[in-house]
């Protein structure tokens, strides 16, 4: 979805944020990157691109709900407006994450501020505004000659090829809080959610992508928990219904409830169940999935990975179920051990 092919780097400005609570420092810069080296430059929008492909959008936000008040949405519709206003705004930037850089094991690190033109995004052209923070170094080794002799020198520095936190803000939709997608590599305790909550403050957009993935997140849920304890299913007859769900979202170009339900639950006690845990699910984890929409498949290709089609035996067997539930019957021997009957026409 997103297209750098034409993308270039009009501006750069770097700062070095430390952690508040541990007393570290803010290091700000007064001058923008000077970017007279291609080299440098080719590698920089490595470092800065190839963790975004655009599938997961959100948007600004704010307790309140309203993003007007979001200092970063504010500092970035400033630079969109008057590029003039880069550094100053940039240094606001930073000075946010500082403040919000609060819990002792959040890691001081250097904070890239970048403006791009010319990016690709659904058939148009748009400027964005990158926000990168790199907390971990890597060591290197460098090999330098002098006339006949080697010399071994070792370093640290930033890989290109691990971006640690990013969040790259598109110039679409400002009246909806504009259009972002973020990365951040760290673990996913209560400290590392800064970045998002804390620092970026952001929410889902109400698009595709995120209707498909929560769609996708409450049927799993119901066929893992609800349908073995209240409606006692084999864990057999669990994976082919989380096959046959995620085989409709993979075949299917548009979802419908109804379908969905007639298609892939295909029983009337199932499909009752399913729309009280549906509904329950929904207000406990404030989501809001319309009836009908177009299926993203990037969202399919992600949450897929999370429907497990094994079923594990003991510690003795691993069965994959990927197709006719009809050949794996369950029963029971009169000494009370369970088994298996597997049907199969070619054995590899």
């Amino acid at each position: 979805m997103l297209d750098y092919s034409s993308c270039n780097i009009e501006m750069i400005s770097v700062h070095h944020v430390g952690n508040k609570t541990n007393e570290e420092e803010l290091i700000t810069s007064g001058s923008l990157l000077e970017l007279s080296d291609v080299n440098l430059r080719r590698l920089l929008m490595k470092y800065f691109t190839q963790s975004f492909s655009g599938g997961e959008f959100y948007n600004f936000t704010f307790s309140n709900g309203d993003f007007n008040l979001n200092p970063i949405y504010n500092f970035t519709h400033q630079i969109f407006e008057n590029q003039e206003l880069f550094l100053v705004n940039s240094v606001d930037i930073a000075r946010h994450l500082y403040e919000q850089s609060l819990h002792p094991q959040i890691k001081s690190g250097d904070l890239f501020v970048v403006y791009f033109t010319q990016i690709g995004f659904c058939n148009e052209i748009t400027e964005a505004i990158g926000i990168f923070k790199s907390e971990n170094k890597q060591p290197f080794l460098r090999l330098d000659t002098q006339a006949d002799e080697f010399l071994l020198h070792h370093d640290e520095g930033i890989s290109i090829d691990k971006l640690d936190k990013g969040c790259l803000i598109l110039n679409k939709c400002a009246e909806e809080g504009y259009k972002i997608c973020i990365v951040d590599k760290s673990n996913k305790s209560s400290e590392a959610q800064y970045w998002r909550d804390s620092f970026l403050q952001l929410m889902p957009c109400s698009d595709d992508y995120h209707h498909t993935r929560d769609f996708l997140n409450i049927a799993k849920n119901f066929i893992t928990k609800q349908l073995p304890d209240d409606l006692g299913r084999d864990r057999a007859e669990q994976i082919d219904m989380l096959n046959r769900s995620v085989e409709y979202f993979k075949i299917q170009t548009e979802f419908d409830i109804n379908e969905f339900e007639n298609t892939v639950l295909n029983d009337k006690v199932v499909i009752e169940s399913f729309r009280e845990f549906d509904e329950s699910f929904r207000a406990e984890n404030s989501i809001n999935v319309p009836d009908s929409f177009s299926i993203s498949q990037p969202a399919v290709k992600k949450q897929s990975r999370t429907f497990k089609s094994v079923l594990k035996l003991d510690k003795n067997f691993h069965i994959y179920i990927h197709g006719d539930r009809e050949l794996i019957k369950r029963g029971e021997e009169s000494d009370g051990r369970k088994f298996y009957k597997i049907y199969f026409d070619n054995e590899e």
